[in-house]
């Protein structure tokens, strides 16, 4: 036993703790003697490699009852290594202290370096403390993009902490989704040589699937919200210079009735969509009590009129917005 501890790199302890839980096979009895060959060493590797990629005892045991019992294990531990692989074409790089101060403009930044240990985008390398192992090189590329922009690096790593956690749920729900509807055949019941080996290649398939699709939607999403973003900035900019909302801001100080009390009327006026100030003008438009009170507490009732101008005249400008960046037939 001592001499297989030596060479799996396991602890007599450990093996005895597997011998007990029958992850292991009785050694072979010789005379006094217990004797343990090349398959108790291999067992010891398939348990370590299976550990290492988080399964539990309980789990290893499982599949290595159905090896014994003929059903396989090259398929089941194929799958395995489909699954535990690199989910990225991308590969990691090395990067030293020095080199990390001069890509994010000089600074030694040790808080913000512990942060990034923390998540994982920086891993230091043994017996080498000026020198990180970078498992994402496009992620720190990101980082340093953002920081040279004027992002401060603890709010790069605030924000990748959120966005991490967005991201496992959408991860979480993809899994849960092909788990449902392409993978429960294989794993409601220990799945033979055959079935893991066909698992397996399915996992290859579908791998790039969740990436395409969060990239096509980050895409839309991206660009719906950057125009909104835009046209909302801009709106607010237009609204502050608007001729009625100076208008209703002037009868105010006037001492003119901004806006009739709750469920009074509110009176339209032109702004920018008519330079001319053409307009007709339409009459009194009636608010709800509690529409016209929730202004009033939101921006005080002397500013009601202004405050309701530049509103109808900012969605005016939205649907304007609208037509000119999605197009005519827009809703």
């Amino acid at each position: 036993m001592e001499e297989l501890a030596h060479r799996s790199g396991a602890t007599v302890r450990t093996i005895r703790a597997y011998q007990d839980r029958g992850l292991l096979p009785k050694p072979e009895r010789r005379g006094r003697a217990n004797v343990y060959g090349d398959a108790h060493l291999a067992r010891l590797r398939q348990i370590a490699g299976l550990l290492d990629r988080g399964y539990t005892l309980a789990s290893i045991k499982e599949l290595l009852d159905a090896w014994d019992t003929g059903r396989g294990l090259s398929g089941v531990l194929g799958l395995v290594a489909e699954v535990a692989g690199p989910w990225t074409d991308e590969e990691a790089g090395r990067i030293t202290r020095a080199e990390l101060g001069e890509r994010f403009g000089g600074i030694q930044d040790d808080e913000a370096v512990e942060e990034a240990v923390k998540l994982g985008v920086l891993v230091r390398v043994p017996d080498s403390p000026e020198e990180f192992l970078v498992p994402s090189p496009q992620e720190l590329a990101v980082a340093a993009e953002l920081h040279a922009a004027g992002v401060p690096l603890l709010a790069i790593t605030v924000h990748l902490r959120e966005l991490r956690t967005k991201v496992e749920h959408i991860a979480g729900r993809f899994l849960d989704f092909t788990t449902e509807y392409v993978f429960r055949q294989y794993l409601d019941h220990p799945p033979t040589d055959e079935e893991a080996t066909e698992a397996a290649s399915l996992v290859r398939r579908l791998r790039p699937l969740a990436q395409q699709t969060v990239d096509a939607e980050l895409a839309r999403a991206m660009r719906a919200l950057a125009t909104s973003y835009l046209r909302r900035h801009l709106d607010a900019e237009a609204c502050e210079d608007s001729p009625a909302a100076a208008e209703g801001a002037r009868e105010a100080s006037e001492g003119e009735p901004a806006a009739n009390p709750p469920g009074g009327l509110a009176q339209p006026r032109s702004g920018p969509a008519d330079p001319a100030g053409s307009l007709p003008h339409h009459g009194s438009v009636r608010l709800p009590d509690r529409t016209a009170r929730a202004v009033a507490a939101l921006v005080g009732q002397e500013n009601v009129a202004a405050f309701v101008a530049a509103a109808v005249e900012r969605e005016v400008q939205a649907r304007t917005m609208d037509a000119l960046v999605i197009g005519p037939d827009a809703g």
